[in-house]
């Protein structure tokens, strides 16, 4: 097959202990995951789970470093566990879901809160708040076999040496199995998909020149320095 333009090149991820990447086909966030974070951003915490996107090309490896992006004075920083779907499906059960789970690793939801929030008051997508160039910083994944747990484990973020966020992934309003199954009744995952589960109280602003540091207990950890 040939294009009347050079295609893409596939978006793609580190593997911990191999030379192979994992390709990445999209990327769909959980909003809200957290309760203290909930609450902390002025929302309800027992609504149904909800989902936004980020595009496959937003992801960055860890350890890397970032632009800061335009149109923003207020770049946040929202440590997350990510799962790597690895076989495809819709309707889900959560008792099913692991099943589909290739693995796991460490992402950073960097928003533009400013502009997330003006979308907010003028009930506006987020996609120019979340989908932005390089908004996805990941660590390498790890394969499910090797991942100590995906229902606790203390997940953190430090700035510079300066704890920032701390809970445990057990905190989550909607456990990884029953939000990914609720996403699979809403589009057919696919393998290469990414679900970034939502993050803990403590969301903050970053500045260039300062290092995030995070992690989940028993998949990983991930750095990155704002440019």
């Amino acid at each position: 097959m040939s294009y009347v333009i050079p295609p893409p090149v596939q978006a793609s991820l580190a593997v911990v202990n191999s030379t192979d990447r994992f390709p990445v086909r999209r990327i769909f966030c959980v909003g809200r995951n957290y309760e203290e974070h909930a609450r902390e951003m002025g929302n309800d915490t027992r609504e149904p789970p909800f989902f936004f996107t980020k595009p496959a090309d937003a992801v960055i490896d860890s350890p890397g470093g970032i632009a800061y992006p335009t149109l923003t004075q207020d770049l946040h920083y929202e440590i997350e566990l990510v799962i790597a779907i690895g076989k495809g499906g819709a309707d889900i059960s959560p008792k099913d879901v692991p099943n589909h789970i290739w693995g796991a690793g460490v992402g950073i939801d960097m928003t533009r809160r400013d502009v997330q929030q003006e979308a907010k008051d003028k009930r506006r997508p987020w996609d120019m708040a979340k989908g932005f160039d390089q908004s996805a910083p990941i660590s390498a994944l790890v394969p499910l076999v090797d991942v100590a747990s995906l229902e606790k484990g203390r997940i953190w973020l430090s700035v510079d040496g300066d704890l920032r966020q701390e809970g445990d992934i057990n905190e989550m309003i909607w456990p990884v199995n029953e939000h990914i199954a609720t996403l699979s009744q809403a589009v057919r995952l696919k393998a290469g998909d990414l679900v970034m589960t939502g993050t803990p109280a403590g969301v903050g602003a970053v500045k260039r020149g300062e290092t995030m540091r995070g992690g989940v207990e028993g998949i990983g950890e991930i750095a990155v320095t704002v440019e």
